[in-house]
């Protein structure tokens, strides 16, 4: 059996290189770029699941678009090449691909800590014994909620529910650490104890209690995801003393609710700073949700290596460092600490990815966002509207 570990490989080529910037006054300078550390392969667009808050663009790429096994390994060497270490293999669900063994072979080979995101579905004992002779270090696995009812439900999956904990099983019998994924929003957030308590019984190492991001489809269901502000603050306090009672049993990761908290995220560490995303179709991306900014240029990893495209790419380079923000972001001493929040929110809410993340209470357009998320969260949840139905 594969001897699994929970630290990441040292990768041989780690570099930092600088870049020249101009900002909005036209004085130029020089800017670090470190190597990045995580990259989130997505292998296929295709998923079974129908989830009413994916986060995949609104238009997916097809099947005839994806990169071959061989377009795959390929890119894989060059990332470990590059420096990064930890590589998502993720979808859509990744175990659409025929092919998932041999590529997770591939990128242990590559000398990648290996992390297969799946929902579970199209995943059996035998194969899951295949991905660990592989080398597969570790699986995340998503749950929709605590019961199979409303699990089966947010997943507009029938026996989604019933899979995940045998996939959980199998993966504890061969050895892969798992982590629970346990998406939160209006409609399962009061049921954040018994996810927790599901996780434990699974025997995860970690759970990742993440709410809803309204990029994508999530945009079309805000009145039955929002949740209220007395359910936010319930689940952090709910989080805080989780993390203290299970401590030295089970990781808490948490990301609270943009819409109601007092500043935006550090979104992906930093734009262009620590991970890149790679598209079915091999468009590397800063972000999942890059896509969503019509200023940006995407190049491919068909026409231009993986390092070319990280240091100099015009998409990466667009909104790294301090340059390209307003006064606002650019004076404040946080700006270290989120790097100016998520541009593709700023994009999304504000109509502008340079201006600063309206989540930011010293946002002009906070009150804006408080107001409609007030409206969303109090609203009857209506129907979810599935993702291909």
């Amino acid at each position: 059996m594969n001897e699994h570990v929970s630290i990441a490989r040292t990768s041989a080529k780690t570099t930092d290189r600088t870049s020249e910037w101009t900002d909005r006054d036209g004085v130029t300078g020089r800017i670090r770029i470190p190597a990045p550390i995580a990259m989130l392969a997505e292998l296929t667009h295709r998923c079974p699941l129908a989830c009413p808050y994916c986060s995949n663009p609104l238009e997916l790429e097809g099947i005839s678009t994806e990169l071959s096994t061989q377009e795959w390994i390929r890119v894989f060497q060059e990332a470990a090449a590059l420096g990064v270490l930890h590589l998502h293999l993720s979808g859509g669900e990744p175990a659409s691909r025929r092919d998932l063994v041999e590529l997770t072979a591939a990128a242990a080979k590559a000398g990648l800590y290996t992390n297969l995101i799946t929902s579970g579905i199209g995943l059996n004992e035998r194969r899951i014994a295949e991905l660990s002779a592989a080398g597969l270090d570790h699986l995340q696995l998503s749950i929709q909620g605590a019961t199979p009812v409303l699990a089966d439900k947010v997943g507009g999956y029938k026996g989604g529910y019933d899979r995940k904990i045998a996939v959980a099983e199998w993966t504890h019998a061969a050895g892969i650490p798992l982590t629970v994924n346990a998406v939160c929003h209006k409609q399962n957030m009061d049921e954040l104890g018994a996810m927790l308590d599901l996780a434990v019984e699974l025997g995860a190492r970690r759970i990742e209690i993440a709410t809803v991001q309204f990029h994508g489809w999530a945009e079309k269901n805000r009145k039955a995801l929002m949740p209220t502000k007395e359910q936010v603050l319930h689940a952090n306090a709910f989080v805080e003393e989780a993390r203290k009672r299970l401590e030295g049993i089970i990781v808490i990761d948490y990301v609270p609710a943009d819409h109601h908290s007092t500043f935006p995220k550090a979104c992906m560490g930093g734009w262009g700073r620590t991970g890149l995303n790679v598209t079915p179709s091999g468009k590397v991306l800063p972000c999942h949700a890059a896509e969503s900014i019509p200023s940006l240029n995407f190049e491919t990893v068909r026409d231009m290596s993986l390092t070319d495209i990280w240091y100099d790419s015009q998409a990466f380079n667009a909104y790294r460092g301090d340059s390209w923000m307003p006064d606002l972001c650019r004076s404040c001493d946080r700006k270290g600490v989120d790097f100016g929040g998520c541009r593709c929110q700023a994009m999304a809410l504000a109509g502008d990815a340079a201006t600063t993340d309206p989540v930011c209470i010293l946002s002009p357009m906070r009150h804006l966002l408080v107001e409609q998320a007030e409206i969303d969260s109090r609203a009857e949840p209506p129907e979810f509207v599935y993702r291909g139905r």
